[in-house]
């Protein structure tokens, strides 16, 4: 009789070295990523069985897909397990004591508990810290955090403190399905770096190949080798998804474990799906079992995670010991023990397919018993109470623990666990009709916080449309959902419009209007005059005062704007407003304000060129959105880091950050126009004229109401600067022309330093000098009395522009040599390079030639070390043309010797690049300053550098 053989780790050969390779060299970091079932688990355990007897200490954490509101949980449950690996208490750093409260297990093993602290920031970092001294006191260990796309956001936290700078003994492996991940793509809830002076993996595990399944089903099945046509079917019906094909395989065989006929035939996969194969799989697994076993295992399934015997007995309904009926189940296989005495599944799909195949009335039943012993529990696990009262058909029982576990996860920061609860709930048919109205009200104000919104939109939408809500609770609901539309959807002027909507219905709620009022008064959306988002300002704490003691959320939501406000236009007092944020409130949700505020503000600083507060700003706002569960603000504080870091000359890494943005958003472009715009100007800085010119028309300067407008002027300075590079000044001219009557009409010139000396160049090609110079009169008049250090730099390079056209060189020198002054002082090399090329040609027009060259060679050093090498070759051009050459390091080759053959040059680099990208010789020429033949030259020394034929075979450098 042949039987179903333990699987190998058929097709995960490397993937399993690579593991190991970095656990046995800590510190390490591993990320193991998959589909369901493709067997990130299973690759993990060999792994781990592989180090048992090497001496390290292994501690497994699980996240569960029905969690409930405990932060931290997982990396908790796997430390209850640490203590034979610990040194005495006298030994471990104190402030592992913090660990108390939370592993009573451990309280004979840990120092004494730290005095409490006030600060509940302050509390989470010291915990932080002692999770950290424990994993380093038990080194050497491996911390297996296994399915992080279930985990709660404080649990994310945690990991990205231990990725950080892990334990000097620590292995981390963490697991997850890329597909599930609340934030796509980030599987830490962040974008993931890797630590500086640790092994850092990302294994990607993928469908095993015909070859893979062909050895997995014969090693599984005890035969020499089943057919590669059996296979090729095979893989095509489950996808090469080991699990799937583990399943099938036991399906398939006979009662003596022999195939049916006698031998496999690929047409026998043909007459059934897959998942229909899966269940049966279970289903003749079930059918040898005992009553005590099988009620076991349809209890397991009706609690959906594991769970200990005292629970399954009492869902199982069993008047009996259930020992042996579990027992009987362990060892067929159809339930695995799980750490702490917990059984269940080894894959959800088959307690999926357990689950279904009970008849409806038991598992009623079934799910009654489990809320009756899950209520007796202290605490209550609500997340499950509400799941298992919903499939009971207890409605009210549902509601009431749904929303309950709603506000609960809200109150301890797990905003995505809130939103999903309520989510379910509202889009359940089930649910009673006078719950729905509260209900999305609660969705609305949570939603508005987290980062989801496609399934939050379309339910309160739908809801909307019904005539039973409230005229107060449509209102309340409309500008949520505009708030909702305006930020995470990146749909502003439809955000806009559901906010006016709105305003009608909250008349008897003047605070809730006053949050709405305070929306329409960001100045940088939409095309009224700041007149008009003054007025509305206004009108928003107006109405404010008549209720300013009722709510301090909504208190903080309109302080937050104002104080945006300020920033946004330059204000002189907006830094002495940015000071009276209550950042120390005790309420999250006012913390979560506060949050949003310092996002605001660090792009308004930016935008103004006050980069030093802008990183402040940054850290804060990152630092309190964490603590706080408000995932939108963490997220606007990351994307408007690109733009501060290429404004700051941070450019390392800079390109594949933005696209990785642009990713994430395809269906929300608005919310990445900083990374569409830092795209945009690196690839002019490159040469990259295409892609330059679809990434800044991508940045908002064709949105006339949706546009953030301080980056839709900087992408138009950009365009107006491309059009002038391809000689096309009346694109240039019409492109400037759109811009500043965008902020001419708006009344805020501070947005204008990027846009107003591109307009005055082209302005000044096309003959127009007294246009110049009324745009630039009227640019200083616009900034006069503000604080906005870049505005202030691009007025004296629009002067020197102007000093320039008209003969006053003098004058020019001097006006370009202090925007180069002041870029520089704001810590802005590219802007200060640019500055400096300008100063360097007022100086050749003086004759001062010497002064020049040494100008435009540290120009061109700046350019290089930055990667632009467009500029850099600009400046080697003019070096050559004045005749003062260049330096050895700006890109020239040394003197010692002939290159390598297969190493480019910097030269032959940059030349393999544009070619790479499709570029023809003269356009290569054009980008690079050199002659034809030149380029033809370099391009024949990088096809016989690189081993390759034609240019076509060039890939781009690294």
């Amino acid at each position: 009789m042949t039987s179903v053989a333990s699987p190998a780790m058929v097709g995960r050969e490397a993937p399993l070295r690579a593991l190991l390779d970095a656990i046995t060299r800590p510190p390490a970091v591993a990320l193991v990523e998959g589909e369901a079932g493709i067997g990130k688990t299973r690759l993990v355990r060999a792994a781990i069985d592989v180090l048992r007897d090497g001496g390290r200490t292994v501690l497994l954490g699980h996240c569960h897909q029905l969690r409930e509101p405990f932060p931290y949980g997982p990396v908790l449950d796997a430390l209850r397990h640490v203590a034979a690996a610990l040194p005495k208490a006298e030994a471990l750093n104190p402030v592992t004591g913090a660990l108390r409260g939370y592993l009573p297990e451990l309280a004979g093993h840990l120092p004494p508990s730290p005095p409490p602290v006030d600060d509940p920031r302050a509390e989470r970092h010291r915990l932080f810290r002692a999770v950290h001294a424990l994993l380093d006191a038990a080194a050497p260990a491996v911390l297996v955090v296994e399915d992080l796309h279930w985990a709660d956001d404080g649990t994310r936290d945690l990991l990205r403190f231990l990725t950080h700078q892990p334990p000097e003994g620590l292995a981390l492996v963490m697991t997850f399905r890329r597909e599930d991940l609340p934030v796509p793509e980030l599987p830490l809830g962040h974008a993931y770096r890797h630590p500086p002076g640790a092994n850092s993996l990302v294994i990607s595990l993928k469908p095993l190949d015909v070859e893979a399944v062909r050895t997995l089903t014969s090693t599984l099945l005890g035969r020499s080798q089943v057919t590669e046509g059996f296979a090729a079917r095979l893989r095509e019906r489950t996808a090469g998804v080991p699990f799937l094909i583990e399943e099938v395989a036991r399906s398939l065989l006979d009662g003596d474990g022999q195939f049916p006929g006698g031998v496999e035939e690929p047409e026998a996969l043909d007459h059934i799906a897959v998942p229909l194969l899966l269940r049966e799989a279970m289903a003749e697994q079930l059918a040898g079992l005992s009553p005590p076993a099988l009620h076991a295992v349809h209890a397991a399934a009706v609690l959906k995670l594991p769970a200990d015997e005292r629970l399954i007995a009492a869902v199982s309904g069993a008047t009996a010991p259930t020992g042996a009926g579990l027992l009987e189940v362990l060892k067929a296989g159809v339930l695995l023990e799980h750490p702490d005495g917990q059984y269940g599944f080894r894959h959800a799909l088959a307690q999926q397919a357990v689950y279904d195949a009970i008849p409806g009335p038991d598992r009623q039943l079934a799910h009654r018993r489990a809320m009756a012993a899950l209520s007796a529990l202290d605490p209550p696990p609500l997340v499950q109470l509400a799941y298992h009262a919903r499939c009971a058909g207890e409605y009210e029982a549902w509601r009431r623990h749904g929303g309950t576990a709603a506000d609960q996860a809200a109150a301890l920061g797990d905003v995505p666990l809130a939103v999903e609860l309520l989510e379910g709930m509202l889009a359940d048919p089930k649910l009673p009709r006078d719950a729905r109205g509260p209900l999305a009200l609660q969705l609305s104000r949570l939603a508005a916080i987290g980062l989801s919104h496609r399934r939050a939109v379309r339910l309160l939408r739908h809801l909307l449309s019904d005539d039973f809500l409230s005229r107060e609770v449509r209102g309340q609901a409309r500008l949520n959902l505009g708030v909702l539309l305006a930020n995470q959807a990146g749909a502003i002027a439809e955000g806009r419009q559901e906010v006016l909507a709105a305003l009608p219905d909250l008349e008897g709620r003047p605070g809730i209007a006053a949050r709405g009022l305070a929306l329409l008064a960001m100045p940088a959306y939409g095309a009224e005059p700041i007149a008009t988002h003054r007025k509305w300002m206004d009108q928003a704490e107006s109405l404010l005062v008549t209720v300013a003691d009722e709510d301090p959320e909504l208190t903080a939501t309109v302080h937050a704007n104002k104080v945006t406000f300020a920033m946004l236009v330059g204000s002189p007092d907006a830094f002495a407003l940015a000071g009276t944020l209550p950042v120390n409130d005790p309420s999250a949700a006012v913390r979560r304000q506060v949050a949003r505020a310092y996002s605001n503000l660090c792009d308004a600083a930016t935008a103004l060129g006050h980069y030093g507060p802008a990183d402040r700003f940054a850290c804060e706002g990152r630092r309190i959105a964490e603590e706080s569960g408000a995932l939108y603000p963490a997220y606007l504080v990351e994307v408007s880091s690109i733009r501060l870091d290429w404004l700051t000359g941070r450019w390392d890494g800079l390109r594949e950050r933005a696209a990785a943005v642009v990713e994430m958003t395809p269906e929300a472009p608005l919310l990445a126009v900083d990374a569409r715009l830092v795209l945009g100007m690196l690839a002019l800085a490159r040469g990259e004229w295409e892609e330059a010119e679809e990434r800044l028309a991508a940045a908002g300067p064709r949105e006339l109401d949706s546009a953030f407008l301080p980056v839709a002027a900087a992408a138009s300075g950009g365009l107006v600067e491309l059009h002038l590079i391809r000689d096309s000044v009346d694109a240039a001219l019409a492109e400037a022309d759109s811009a500043v009557t965008r902020l001419r009409r708006k009344g805020v010139w501070v947005w204008g330093e990027q846009i107003v000396p591109a307009a005055v160049t082209a302005l000044l090609r096309a003959g127009r000098s007294d246009q110049a110079a009324e745009l630039v009169a009227e640019f200083a008049a616009g900034i006069e009395g503000t604080d906005a250090p870049a505005a202030e730099a691009a007025l004296e390079s629009a002067h020197g522009a102007l000093a320039g056209a008209g003969g006053r060189f003098e004058e020019a020198a001097r006006r370009h040599g202090r925007a180069r002054a002041a870029y520089e002082a704001m810590r802005r090399p590219y802007g200060a390079a640019r500055a400096a090329e300008a100063e360097a040609g007022a100086r050749l027009e003086l004759d001062d030639g010497e002064a020049a060259a040494e100008i435009i060679a540290r120009a061109g050093e700046r350019y290089t070390a930055l990667g632009a090498t467009h500029d850099a070759a600009r400046c080697r051009h003019l070096l050559r043309e004045i005749g003062a050459g260049s330096r050895p390091h700006v890109g020239r080759k040394s003197r010692g010797g002939r290159k390598a053959r297969g190493v480019l040059s910097p030269r032959e680099s940059e030349v393999a690049r544009l070619v790479a990208l499709g570029q023809t010789n003269r356009e290569i020429a054009v980008v690079l300053f050199l002659s034809r033949r030149t380029v033809d030259t370099h391009v024949a020394r990088v096809l016989q550098k690189l081993g390759v034929r034609t240019r076509y075979e060039v890939c781009p450098p690294p």
